[in-house]
């Protein structure tokens, strides 16, 4: 399968050059263009399903980017943005600076990096499992910096702590290929937590944007 990852659209914190953290986030106006132009990129592109982090700025992307598609969008909150704590609404220089510090020591009131990581490496796994088997899935993952650092680690095979201290360049997704064992045949793009408990649709209870 292939998954493509692409990162929630411009918001106003990202506008003003503060961390987000899981605070919700509003999209700009400028955010609301980069959505729309998110779905006139991936809306013909063969995707099966979107998965998409359950912070109200990922959702409000995924609404607007796949309306009137009919593609399965799924939130899962495993897709979350790392949890800053306390440094949460302070300047993006000041906590990429003390990210190395943090890769596994958690932010006062948060989690740490690599914790995070392995949150996503959790949905990575059952998704793998479910849609791997299906022959020519692609998926899209809508989600933050720290779902591009699960990947380029876990897939990609690159040092988190090199990852994790590049500056981040915007660009139209990154496509990896996962493979995976045998699935029970499932191909509707939803998938079984390990806990039990599926992933949620986009149309419940989603946060508000």
């Amino acid at each position: 399968m292939r998954l493509v990852y692409e990162t929630h659209a411009i918001t106003t914190d990202n506008e003003a050059g503060v961390v987000t953290g899981w605070r919700p986030g509003r999209l700009s106006r400028r955010g609301r263009e980069v959505a729309v132009e998110l779905g006139a990129r991936r809306r013909d592109d063969g995707i099966s399903a979107v998965f998409v982090s359950d912070l109200a700025r990922a959702v409000t992307t995924a609404r607007i980017a796949f309306a009137g598609t009919g593609i399965p969008v799924h939130r899962d909150a495993r897709l979350r943005e790392c949890d800053h704590g306390s440094f949460t609404g302070r300047p993006v220089a000041e906590v990429a600076a003390a990210r190395r510090d943090r890769l596994d020591r958690p932010f006062p009131g948060g989690e740490s990096v690599r914790g995070a990581v392995e949150r996503v490496r959790d949905f990575v796994v059952d998704v793998v499992d479910v849609v791997a088997g299906c022959d020519g899935q692609r998926v899209v993952v809508i989600g933050h910096a720290v779902g591009r650092w699960a990947l380029e680690h876990l897939v990609a095979g690159r040092p988190l702590e090199e990852v994790v201290e590049e500056p981040f360049e915007w660009r139209p997704g990154w496509e990896y290929r996962l493979t995976g064992g045998e699935t029970a045949g499932r191909c509707d793009g939803r998938t079984r937590r390990r806990d039990g408990g599926e992933t949620a649709d986009l149309t419940e209870n989603h946060p508000q944007a």
